[in-house]
């Protein structure tokens, strides 16, 4: 098929099902769109929907997400900046915000200086289309992953933050991601690049306003972040969807010589919820991968990490701690790859998980593969409850059973949550962490 002819996506397994009411996607101006669309197109004609049958899908059961339908918003929601007001940051100045996957430029605040790019990506082409036709899609491979040929093959906008060199970033940069209506399918994109010793502070954020907590739909995002030779990039996931949400998330991040890379995610909200983070380290890198999911109910929340040590003399250092109460299901897959030569990796792995009920559930699978042989790897998992003895103390102190049990639960997320170095969100995130620990029997 031609670049510059209008396409559906195939019908492929349960794919027809989610987007038999998708309308034809217009073709870009841009070739270097038409082609990742195209490629997207090739790779879907290939591929099924995962299934509980697939290995790395085997504890995530996408059956409830299948039973609905999501189509693109065409209308878009009409938004005051008093109702985003919850989700905005006292500490970010830069804020760029999208509504159900449409760029809203009334609710944005772009004050930049030092040449730094915050911008939809329409802007970025016509200012940066070099840098962007050098990374855009690099990073994030399409391989068998549905989701993100997905999120290619409906590419329309992005959010791109680019750095220039030796630039550091004062106040964090805001990504926000906002969703309002029922239904609604968005293929979110971020691309982020931080130039030669740049240095910056990311928020990307999805959040659903008040009224639409309680609708289903579904938020498919991929995100792409290159780290030049000693950059430095503080990346701040946070998903607080709707509780009736899907989200489906990829993220793909290569670490240049020299740089670092610190990563703080955190799952609170969606029905069902994946993150795929992907890092890939150059020689003498660093990257911090910290992640909580505090989950209740039926929810299930899925994490998938792959570090890969590519290079000599790199280090990684990852925590990953899951919160499950009610018949909640939490899944942490950690793979940790050191390829040959990369001699002197440094790496170190910890999954710790907590279940508060009896139904609750955990599946915790730490993963290393060594092909180098002067390394230093650790990895390990536990999965517990409240310590009774930390409760009877609790309670002989004066506590009542409810405090004493939400005391210690906060206490254990709460070493994630002051890893986030955005006081004004750490505030609003420990305000509802709070809320949800408190609503526990």
């Amino acid at each position: 098929m031609s670049s510059a002819t209008a396409f559906r996506a195939p019908t492929v397994d349960h794919l027809s099902t989610m987007l038999a009411a998708q309308p034809l996607l217009a073709p870009s101006r841009w070739a270097l769109i038409n082609a990742m669309h195209e490629q997207a197109q090739t790779v879907l004609g290939a591929l099924a929907m995962p299934t509980r049958r697939d290995e790395e899908w085997r504890f995530t059961d996408l059956a409830p997400m299948h039973r609905l339908t999501f189509q693109p918003v065409l209308v878009a929601s009409l938004l005051q900046l008093e109702d985003i007001a919850p989700f905005c940051l006292d500490d970010a100045a830069i804020r760029l915000v999208f509504v159900d996957g449409a760029y809203a430029p009334q609710l944005s605040s772009l004050a930049l200086d030092g040449g730094v790019l915050v911008s939809d990506l329409p802007t970025a082409m016509a200012t940066h289309s070099a840098a962007l036709e050098a990374q855009l899609g690099r990073q994030q491979a399409l391989g068998d992953n549905v989701f993100a040929a997905l999120n290619t093959a409906y590419l329309q906008d992005a959010a791109v933050l680019i750095v220039p060199r030796h630039v550091e970033v004062a106040a964090p940069v805001h990504l926000l991601f906002v969703a309002t209506q029922a239904g609604a399918l968005s293929h979110q994109r971020c691309m982020v690049l931080a130039e030669a010793s740049s240095r910056v502070t990311l928020v990307e954020d999805y959040v659903a306003l008040q009224d639409a907590a309680y609708l289903a739909y579904l938020v498919n995002p991929v995100t792409e972040i290159v780290l030049a030779d000693q950059a430095s990039v503080t990346h701040i996931r946070v998903q607080r969807d709707g509780q009736q949400a899907f989200h489906i998330a990829n993220c793909a991040v290569s670490v240049g010589r020299s740089a670092h890379y610190q990563s703080v995610s955190l799952a609170m909200g969606a029905q069902l919820s994946r993150y795929h983070l992907s890092v890939v380290l150059g020689e003498g890198a660093e990257c911090a991968v910290d992640g909580l999911a505090l989950l209740a109910g039926s929810q299930l929340a899925d994490t998938h990490s792959c570090i890969d040590h590519t290079q000599p003399h790199a280090s990684s250092r990852q925590l990953h701690k899951c919160i499950a109460d009610g018949s909640a299901h939490a899944v942490f897959n950690g793979k940790v790859i050191v390829r040959p030569g990369a001699q002197r990796t440094d790496s170190a792995q910890s999954s710790r998980n907590l279940l508060l009920s009896s139904r609750a559930q955990v599946d915790t699978q730490p993963q290393l593969e060594i092909f180098a042989d002067d390394v230093k790897c650790t990895h390990g998992a536990t999965i517990g409850q409240l310590d009774a003895e930390e409760l009877f103390y609790l309670q002989s102190r004066g506590l009542s059973g409810s405090a004493a049990r939400q005391l210690l639960t906060y206490a254990f997320g709460a070493e994630i949550i002051e890893r986030i170095s955005v006081p004004s969100l750490k505030h609003q995130l420990q305000q509802r962490m709070l809320v949800q620990t408190s609503s526990q029997p």
